[in-house]
């Protein structure tokens, strides 16, 4: 299993950014795929998951009406849309996805919103 995000930056506050996450080595179109993210000295926060078809998606309250998570199940790929960012939401976001009880993790890729 392999997860590559990409897509991080430097943005003001109020900007957008969108995150990229390439999935292989799975049969992705199987998984529910997740974003987390990780601010600095804090733990690591579920902020959205979507299903392995697509379709209902659920968000952390902190980001809901603001990201929104979709996938291309024919590129392998899973997307996490940031709009309206907040300095808060400053972190290091990660893709994840689960199978057998094991948790695979990409490297992460930083977001840093300024003010």
């Amino acid at each position: 299993v392999q997860l590559v995000e990409s897509g991080g930056g430097l943005v003001h506050a109020g900007g957008s950014l969108r995150l990229t996450c390439a999935a292989s080595g799975f049969t992705f179109s199987s998984y529910a795929m997740k974003w987390y993210r990780q601010a600095p000295g804090k733990e690591r926060e579920l902020v959205a998951i979507i299903p392995s078809a697509g379709g209902s998606t659920n968000y952390a309250d902190s980001v809901k009406g603001r990201f929104t998570i979709s996938r291309d199940n024919a590129k392998n790929t899973v997307y996490l849309q940031l709009n309206s960012l907040k300095p808060e939401d400053t972190a290091v976001y990660y893709c994840n996805t689960r199978d057998w009880g094991v948790d695979y993790w990409g490297k992460g890729t930083l977001v840093t919103v300024s003010s």
